[in-house]
């Protein structure tokens, strides 16, 4: 009878071990799901992750409103701060300060004025055209042209979804909503200008893309809302946002020092 190979002592201490670190893998893997299970409590345990961007925008419109909010408070702070330092210098320019918070749009303005609403083309509209939709909908150059053509009438403040529009404001579009300021709106969008009712009805009717725009309202297989309203008091709210600028500035190529005359024109 063949002798049978005794056993390797060494091999069965390998095989010992490698099953002792599978069980010890499987129960901590285990513990992890436990504790993971726990501490969510049936909530997501990333909550900077969004599954639509609805939720994203909500969350987004209330950080900027707390922000917003946080800001006029420090101002305010900062305002009466200031009225408590007797100098002399300080009161000077204070006084001056003062005087160009209002061209700047940092005062409470009422009056009369106009009203202009744009919206998107009936939804019956959108689901009956075959060509291109673009037109259907309000984009940004389309608010940006009824701010302008105010302007232009000389309106005295200008008011976008119930936020003062100023030099630094900007339009921005971003899927269906326009985002001013750090907040996102719906349409439709309302446009109101405090000012010479007259002047400002006037460079709206003669503002040549809105004109065009106003064909597109005519035409029933376009139909975008264009509404015009004329108001005896309206009163556009002061500015509450940041009014630091932020920009971008060169930078000079590694390695490369910098040469006067390469400034020059």
């Amino acid at each position: 009878m063949d002798s049978q190979p005794e056993p390797d002592s060494g091999s069965r201490g390998r095989w010992s071990g490698w099953r002792l670190g599978t069980a010890v893998v499987v129960l901590v893997c285990g513990g992890l799901f436990v504790v993971s299970a726990q501490s969510s409590e049936g909530t997501d345990l990333r909550p900077g992750r969004y599954d639509d961007l609805a939720t994203l925008t909500d969350s987004e419109a209330d950080r900027a409103a707390d922000l917003q909010a946080r800001v006029a408070e420090l101002t305010q702070e900062v305002r009466d701060l200031t009225d408590k330092v007797d100098d002399a210098d300080v009161r000077r320019y204070r006084r001056q300060v003062e005087h160009l918070e209002g061209p700047a749009g940092l005062t409470e303005r009422d009056g009369p004025g106009v009203v202009v609403t744009l919206s998107d083309a009936p939804q019956e509209v959108i689901d009956a055209a075959t060509g291109d939709k673009k037109l259907l909908v309000v984009h940004q150059q389309d608010i940006q042209a009824v701010v302008n053509a105010l302007w232009k009438g000389g309106a005295e403040a200008v008011v976008l979804q119930g936020q003062r529009i100023v030099s630094t404001t900007g339009i921005k579009c971003e899927g269906s909503s326009v985002v001013i300021q750090g907040r996102p709106y719906p349409q439709p969008y309302v446009v109101e200008a405090v000012g010479d009712v007259g002047r400002l009805t006037d460079a709206l009717a003669h503002d040549a893309y809105l004109k065009v725009y106003r064909e597109q309202a005519d035409d029933p297989t376009i139909a975008v809302g264009w509404d015009l309203d004329i108001a005896d008091d309206l009163t556009a709210p002061a500015y509450d946002g940041l009014l630091d600028l932020s920009y971008a500035t060169p930078v000079t190529p590694s390695g490369q020092g910098s040469d006067p005359a390469g400034d020059r024109p």
